[in-house]
């Protein structure tokens, strides 16, 4: 089936969820498996990370997936959290094959002789309840922290925009800064364009990739102000969407060009460092012996670097800066590299109880 006669889906660890909405549409879209409301969708090579689900929708999803509908003996939500548990996807693994564990596929012909406990529906029913009850009730505390995670968050955020404005002597000589929302800052530091303490999009992937290439991908609907708000999508790079493109590397920081309202930024630290990044982002590389790597990120976390990148983005309902003017917007930071690690390791002191 076509994507046009039939929503897209994407199959991620959060289960089956509409592309439009949390990732990127893939090229390959007049050739994708069609999806009924209450089937049950499976990656069959990044089962391991739990991507599987029952449709809540009628639509597409890529060739990638095995669809299954369940029997009239089975409750669907039943099977959704028996092929979800760990004991199914390790058995689902281990009837895979593939040279390397990247590439281990398991298909419905190794899938399907794959013995299941199934009780009788009545009391399945009753399994379904008792996890929904209970899954109900955690996943109440998880928002709870959530909240109380963003409030940190907010604490951490004001702590970096002092340091990274004021620096840490109150007493220091202040100079005029010349920045709109930034006012005066320590005499000693350095007010440059941000080509000066960064490159940008340094490597990328090209059209002569190899089609079975696989890699994590992040869309900008995937990062938050600051933090990574989903799982990256696992892909073949023959059926990536054409923006995924971006390589980063630890250290740099990535900062959305489009729909910048959103303030989809983030660092890059070992944990996202392997990640493949829509086009949609600048990847900012901090120049060696100029900036620290940290620095740099909490600089342009801050409120009046942040606000600089909207205002200068153009468009209504779809605002964006492009690469050239967002290089020519200026930062301020410490001249020396021993300024900034006194700045930095005071930062860390502060907000280390916080993280």
């Amino acid at each position: 089936v076509s994507d046009k006669d039939y929503l897209p889906l994407s199959v991620s660890k959060a289960g089956v969820v509409p592309q439009i909405a949390t990732v990127a549409k893939t090229n390959n879209g007049d050739n994708r498996k069609l999806v009924r409301k209450g089937d049950f969708v499976i990656n069959s090579r990044s089962d391991r990370r739990g991507s599987s689900g029952i449709s809540n929708y009628d639509g597409s999803v890529s060739l990638i997936n095995i669809v299954l509908k369940p029997r009239s003996f089975v409750n669907g939500r039943y099977m959704h959290y028996l092929l979800k548990s760990h004991y199914f996807i390790e058995e689902f693994y281990r009837n895979g094959r593939g040279i390397v564990a990247d590439l281990w596929t398991t298909r419905y012909t190794e899938m399907k002789s794959i013995y299941l406990p199934v009780p009788s529906i009545e009391e399945q029913d009753q399994i379904v309840r008792f996890l929904d009850w209970k899954l109900a009730k955690i996943n109440k505390l998880i928002r709870a922290k959530k909240k109380q995670i963003a409030l940190l968050n907010e604490q951490k955020q004001v702590i970096i925009n002092n340091a990274l404005t004021k620096g840490l002597d109150s007493h220091a000589k202040l100079k005029e800064s010349g920045i709109s929302g930034l006012g005066s800052i320590p005499s000693s530091w350095s007010v440059k364009p941000l080509k000066y303490w960064a490159k940008s999009n340094l490597q990328s992937l090209n059209s002569s990739t190899e089609a079975d290439f696989e890699f994590d991908y992040l869309d900008i609907s995937s990062v938050g102000f600051g933090y990574v708000k989903q799982e990256p999508v696992h892909y073949r790079f023959d059926e990536a969407p054409s923006r995924a493109r971006r390589i980063v590397k630890y250290g740099d920081t990535i900062i959305s060009t489009v729909r910048t309202y959103l303030r989809s930024m983030c660092f890059i630290d070992h944990d996202i460092e392997h990640c493949i990044v829509s086009t949609g982002f600048s990847v900012l590389s901090p120049i060696k012996e100029t900036v620290l790597p940290e620095i740099l990120s909490y600089a342009l976390s801050s409120d009046y670097f942040v606000n600089e990148v909207i205002k200068n983005s153009i468009g209504v309902s779809y605002p964006a800066i492009n690469d050239k003017k967002l290089l020519s917007l200026k930062v301020a930071l410490p001249t020396t590299i021993e300024e900034q690690l006194q700045l930095y390791n005071e930062k860390k002191k502060k907000t280390t109880l916080l993280d």
